[in-house]
């Protein structure tokens, strides 16, 4: 506590000393943000010079990490000390920022006079291209961000270096978020696919995966599923270098194989997804988990209830349990009334056109309930414990117990002269071959795992190289033991 006291009289002190006409407050809450700016701006140069693309990357880092700190005189104050005296860039970017701040006070642009230096590299402007924008987004002003992130990128189409890479990826994105915020994507989508073709060229790989995200998301928001997996199955695939990117990516994949009846893999994409995301992104996860809810269940499978008990998702996910247990429980009526009550939150989810293809489904389960609770049944009794609602019911239900026996959904038999279901009497599965067809798949499970762990000690990684560095001491050790012995039949010459 000493020590807190002393540190705050000394900064009191120094605001005493100041000029009379300097306000205290920017001077405890400005400085101090611009200094971390002025260090990150350092740590940029430091990376441009050496071309060291981590140095670029971890001040990246952390400008996301005190994006809140900043205000439109910190960005002023900083854009007059970092870019040349005089430049385009300085007066572009002033233009762009709000001439009120926060607190509603008018920002005279006269009180920032550019003192920048003329030796900063090319680095430098496009992290305030980046910074400007990040504010701008943050402070919901997108028509003014729309065209910052166009002069940005307009900017970057002009340079072709590594070390920019990592800068130009972080302005593509908010580029598209920018586009997204004022409904406007569809007029960037030939820019993207001509910044993706520049970034192959370059052999920008980071650039590569951030611009076929968002040509994923650009094509998914207008529901253009056909032309997203064109560009997904065509455009060349390499080892991730952004955990976030291949996260989005196994997302917008799962989306498209929802849409292209391949649940199996959607299922898989979206559950990895969910969990290699980090933590943080607990949006996303969220996103994730509802639509693997949805495709879980068009696979006829109940997903868990600890699914829909995390922490952080329980008010999220509240629609996709009710969904749930109305598949579950095979009532066609609560399932209508749950998709009239949160149609709007699935309408807002994208998840509505698939929660239709789920009728067929609740119908599936309620008539496996039917048929292993009566032996015999009539279908007009299907019809009504079933609520179908239509103008010939029985014909409906007749039809639903047909494709359900065709499937295999349940093992009945139809007694069109009666009107009957009969289901078959319930055997003794032991006195089939389906456990010992169970036991066999484990059994070969068990077997490749086996495999596969013999196979990784059997090979293990970089054994040429140390095969090779044996050789190398082997024939070190030979050649130190000829010279000793050369060196001993001198000496017994010399005696």
């Amino acid at each position: 506590m000493g020590q807190e006291r002393d540190v705050e009289m000394k900064e009191v002190a120094d605001i005493s000393n100041s000029d009379e006409h300097s306000s205290p407050a920017p001077v405890s809450k400005t400085i101090p943000t611009v200094q971390s700016l002025k260090e990150i701006v350092s740590m940029i140069e430091v990376g441009a010079y050496s071309k060291e693309v981590r140095r670029i990357a971890r001040a990246v880092r952390l400008t996301i990490g005190i994006r809140l700190k900043i205000t439109t005189s910190v960005i002023l104050s900083f854009l007059s000390t970092t870019l040349q005296p005089g430049s385009e860039a300085h007066a572009r970017l002033t233009s762009y920022l709000p001439k009120v701040d926060e607190k509603g006070n008018t920002v005279d642009l006269a009180e920032f006079p550019p003192q920048g230096s003329s030796k900063s590299p090319p680095e430098v402007e496009i992290y305030c291209y980046l910074l400007c924008l990040i504010y701008l987004i943050d402070q919901k002003c997108y028509s003014q961000a729309k065209a910052c992130s166009t002069a940005g990128i307009t900017r970057i189409k002009n340079m072709n270096r590594r070390t920019v890479d990592v800068l130009a990826s972080k302005l593509y994105f908010y580029y598209s978020l920018s586009y997204e915020h004022t409904n406007s994507l569809s007029e960037i989508r030939g820019n993207l696919l001509s910044l993706h073709r520049m970034a192959t060229l370059h052999h920008d790989e980071l650039g590569q995966e951030t611009l076929l995200n968002l040509l994923l998301r650009n094509y998914l928001h207008y529901n253009l599923y056909d032309q997203a997996e064109k560009l997904r199955s065509k455009a060349p695939r390499f080892e991730a270098h952004s955990n976030q990117q291949f996260c989005r990516y196994l997302f917008y994949l799962g989306k498209i194989r929802t849409i292209q009846l391949e649940y199996t893999d959607a299922k898989e994409s979206l559950l990895q997804a969910s969990r290699k995301a980090p933590a943080a992104a607990r949006g996303f996860k969220i996103m994730c988990n509802k639509w693997a809810v949805i495709v879980r269940l068009l696979l006829g499978e109940i997903p868990e209830r600890t699914i829909f008990m995390q922490n952080g998702m329980k008010n999220a996910l509240v629609p996709y349990f009710e969904l749930t247990n109305a598949v579950r429980i095979g009532d066609l009526e609560l399932f209508r009334t749950v998709t009239e009550k949160c149609s709007n939150v699935f309408s807002k989810d994208g998840t509505h056109n698939l929660i239709v293809r789920l009728r067929y489904n609740v119908i599936r389960t309620g008539l496996r309930n039917i048929s292993i609770s009566y032996s015999r049944i009539s279908l007009i009794d299907v019809a009504k414990k079933l609520r179908l609602e239509s103008d010939n019911p029985v014909a409906d239900a007749e039809s639903i117990v047909a494709k359900a026996i065709r499937d295999g959904a349940i093992d009945a038999t139809l007694d069109h002269t009666n009107g009957w279901m009969v289901s078959k009497e319930t055997g003794d599965i032991y006195s089939t071959n389906e456990p010992q067809l169970a036991f066999n798949s484990r059994i070969a499970f068990c077997l490749n795992m086996h495999n596969e762990a013999v196979r990784a000690l059997r090979f293990p990684p970089n054994s040429q190289k140390d095969k090779e560095s044996a050789e190398n001491r082997r024939e070190r050790q030979q050649q130190e033991q000829e010279l000793a012995k050369h060196l001993a039949e001198e000496e017994d010459d010399e005696f």
